[in-house]
């Protein structure tokens, strides 16, 4: 038997199969060959279509099962990992209403540096242990005062993985993780967090049953098992924002422990279990993916939001050969050479400056 895994991303969805026992890979690949395209209809904008991950996740499903010869019935169980803080709001039917505002949308910053005001920084460092933000919350909140027809046919708010296991399962549910990550989550309730949903006009009905991030979550339903050839009953056992992902793939799981990472942005997420917040604005604080309520591990994330895909950039414009070439024609540099200055930014609004959009930077 075996399981698979999925990475929603807004680059691409990855795809991997490992054996039961071993979990040892078999293959992976991503769809499409080249980047997703996001939308910017406005300067700072950023959105993606809620179907465009699943037509991608269905093409690629019926590729790697193809590709690896194995037939779909011996695929025993599904993960998830997502672009964390992407808002998607659906009808009473389970459709999307709109695009999904992603990760670096840039458009609710006011709105969420009104609510830390608003609620003050002592109640948010102490309940939230972060500011609001430009993460989910505060995008829902945007979407309340500029599309108000809309907002009024919302039956649930999810995130891009939760769609996914909607899909999947026809489950709508979310995780304490995943609300953590939208700042929807109270830390010392340990709740929801009740008192940022009045303060931005949010019912709590809008946010869908909550599930734990390893068990049953959902099974393929007969819909899903013939857009993928997944089999019918397969069962979704985990999902997890990717950092949180990223750590646990890296079995970083106790306090003092850190996982490095470079995707589209370059990323510090460190294990803590002190639910303690100094820095609000730059350092962000998420339920890792074993918070429970006798175990309430946090991450700890500093995001350069830009930082990957700038890297990349230089690789297919300065004729490098791979990643590998770069680190080590770099390594024979010395630090500030001839004046060249590469600050990584570039991808919306940079929570380690105070939710400052600079824009990429070269001289």
């Amino acid at each position: 038997m075996f399981h698979i895994g999925y990475d929603i991303g807004s680059s691409s969805v990855k795809v991997a199969i490992v054996k039961e026992g071993s979990g040892k890979k078999v293959l992976s690949l991503h769809e499409p060959p080249n980047e997703m395209g996001i939308d910017a209809p406005q300067r700072g904008w950023a959105e993606q279509d809620p179907n465009l991950w699943w037509r991608h996740l269905c093409t690629a499903t019926k590729r790697i099962l193809s590709e690896s010869k194995i037939d779909g019935k011996k695929i025993k169980s599904v993960g998830i990992s997502y672009q964390m803080h992407g808002l998607v709001v659906v009808d009473k039917n389970g459709e999307p209403l709109r695009k999904s505002i992603i990760w670096c949308d840039s458009r609710a910053v006011e709105i969420g540096q009104k609510a830390f005001e608003g609620l003050g920084a002592d109640f948010c460092m102490e309940h939230l242990l972060n500011s609001p933000g430009n993460f989910t919350a505060s995008k829902l909140r945007w979407v309340k005062e500029n599309e108000p027809g809309l907002f009024g046919r919302i039956d649930k708010i999810i995130l891009p993985g939760d769609y996914i296991n909607y899909k999947l399962t026809g489950e709508i549910n979310t995780t304490k993780n995943g609300l953590s990550e939208g700042i929807l989550w109270d830390y010392k309730t340990d709740t929801l967090a009740k008192e940022l949903l009045e303060c931005y006009g949010i019912a709590q009905d809008l946010i869908p049953e909550i599930v734990a991030n390893f068990t049953v979550q959902g099974k393929i339903t007969k819909e899903a098992s013939e857009e993928t050839g997944l089999p019918v009953g397969a069962t979704v056992t985990y999902r997890a924002g990717d950092q949180p992902n990223n750590a646990l793939a890296l079995n970083v799981f106790g306090p003092g422990e850190v996982a490095a990472t470079g995707g589209t942005s370059g990323v510090v997420y460190a294990v803590t279990d002190k639910l303690k917040s100094k820095e609000a604005l730059r350092i962000n604080h998420f339920a890792h993916v074993n918070y429970s309520k006798t175990n309430r591990l946090v991450g700890k994330l500093l995001c350069i939001n830009g930082a990957g895909i700038q890297y990349n950039w230089l690789r297919n414009n300065c004729g490098a050969q791979s990643y590998e070439y770069m680190n080590r024609e770099a390594a024979n540099v010395p630090v500030g050479c001839e004046g060249l200055v590469v600050l990584p930014f570039g991808n919306g609004a940079e929570r380690m400056l105070n939710n400052k959009s600079l824009g990429s930077y070269i001289a």
